[in-house]
């Protein structure tokens, strides 16, 4: 069976609440999932059949420097490939997405869509749908 890490770090809670709602969608089309939380995440984390990432924005509309280390630490196992990344945001219009996507493009690593973001929580329909149909479009790129 194919499979999906999940590798994000969340503050408040959203960006994690995300994660399961991707996993979710991912297990409804029949590829496995697991939450990996970046503390806990290694390099053969970075193994699996279809890897996404998640953040919440920080400081100035930053990806948290946490993610970015992991993906550094892992980057030429990226190389080539299509990631999920997705996070949730408070302030400003999630500027801090499109220029994620920007600096993995710079490093030959590709987005799968323009990624999934959500302000504040998941907390309804319309946002858990998202991630949900998101977790769905990782897996099957």
């Amino acid at each position: 069976m194919a499979k999906l890490n999940i590798i994000y770090f969340s503050t408040s809670g959203n960006t994690e609440q995300m994660c399961i709602y991707l996993e979710q969608g991912a297990k409804s089309v029949g590829v496995g999932a697991e939450m990996i939380s970046v503390d806990a995440a290694d390099e053969s984390s970075a193994d699996a059949d279809f890897i996404a990432f998640g953040s919440p924005a920080t400081g100035s509309e930053e990806v948290a420097p946490e993610i970015m280390e992991y993906i550094e630490s892992v980057k030429d196992k990226l190389k080539g490939r299509k990631v999920g990344i997705f996070g949730s945001y408070d302030w400003g219009g999630g500027e801090w997405l499109s220029i994620w996507i920007d600096d993995l493009a710079k490093e030959g690593i590709f987005v799968v869509g323009k990624g999934c973001m959500v302000n504040l929580a998941p907390d309804d329909d319309e946002k858990i749908e998202a991630c949900k149909e998101y977790g769905k479009a990782v897996v099957n790129q």
